[in-house]
């Protein structure tokens, strides 16, 4: 009897082990966001390796000569949790993006759900903005995710992310007008911005004069050197290893910009 007593309670401990475990796998993705150490990481098994050193080798090149990082993460499910909150916690912990710059980009996709999220850093919020990313979503991923042709989608997603980084994605006209016709007091913002730059302009060219700052920044050989780092333009990307997978947040940060759809 004292036995059969041992066995159960063994067994209730065990249950309740397992149960334990599972709660904290469904909450694994928002209390313990996954490490990135490639540039693309399919937990699903969709991707071949092919397609995903293609795609890595893409998105290496593309940082190294911008610093601007775009990763790729595809899970099977977010076990219910919030696609949004999930996605913002993995792309902070990774720090994708460059500090200062904040350039990052996740593309972020759970498959069983038909999910998908831009998730987009602070320093790319003007030019990939929610609008952009949701029709990048919809005209050129889901498309291809809808005959389950994943590498397709991915990569255009990818491509046209880059495009808008690059200025030269054609947006919808309704996406057009959310990019430059933002106004302020009627004022289009470009114009603000051009006042804002000649004012800046004769603003330091005072305060060089008055105080003599800033001479040595454009001084030949120093190129920028006060802001650090492989120059404020320079290439010189946060991938870590000699080989295109390798990944390596560069300290940016996430605002809960971006988009979210499905197919």
């Amino acid at each position: 009897m004292n036995i059969l007593k041992h066995l159960i309670i063994i067994f209730l401990f065990l249950n309740q082990g397992f149960v334990f475990c599972q709660v904290e796998k469904s909450k694994s993705y928002s209390d313990n966001p996954t490490k990135l150490v490639q540039y693309v990481t399919d937990e699903t098994g969709t991707l071949t390796s092919s397609e995903i050193n293609s795609l890595s080798q893409k998105l290496q090149a593309f940082d190294k000569k911008t610093s601007t990082q775009i990763v790729v993460y595809m899970i099977s499910s977010l076990e219910g949790e919030s696609l949004e909150d999930v996605s913002n916690q993995i792309a902070e912990k990774n720090k994708i993006g460059k500090k200062g710059k904040d350039n990052g980009v996740l593309l972020f996709i759970s498959k069983s759900d038909r999910k998908i999220r831009i998730e987009v850093g602070y320093g790319l919020e003007g030019s990939l903005t929610d609008a952009v990313s949701s029709q990048i979503i919809r005209k050129e991923i889901a498309p291809s995710f809808r005959s389950n042709n994943f590498y397709e989608g991915i990569n255009k997603g990818t491509d046209a992310i880059i495009s808008v980084t690059k200025g030269e994605y054609t947006v919808d006209k309704k996406s057009q007008k959310d990019i430059n016709g933002i106004s302020c007091l009627g004022i289009p913002i470009f114009i603000l911005l051009i006042f804002g730059i000649i004012f800046f302009s004769i603003f330091m060219s005072i305060i060089r004069r008055i105080f003599g700052f800033g001479r040595n920044i454009y001084s030949k050989g120093n190129r920028w050197s006060n802001w650090g780092g492989g120059g404020f333009f320079g290439g010189g990307g946060s991938s870590s290893g000699s080989g295109f997978s390798g990944f390596s947040g560069g300290g940016g940060s996430f605002g809960g910009g971006g988009a979210s759809g499905g197919w």
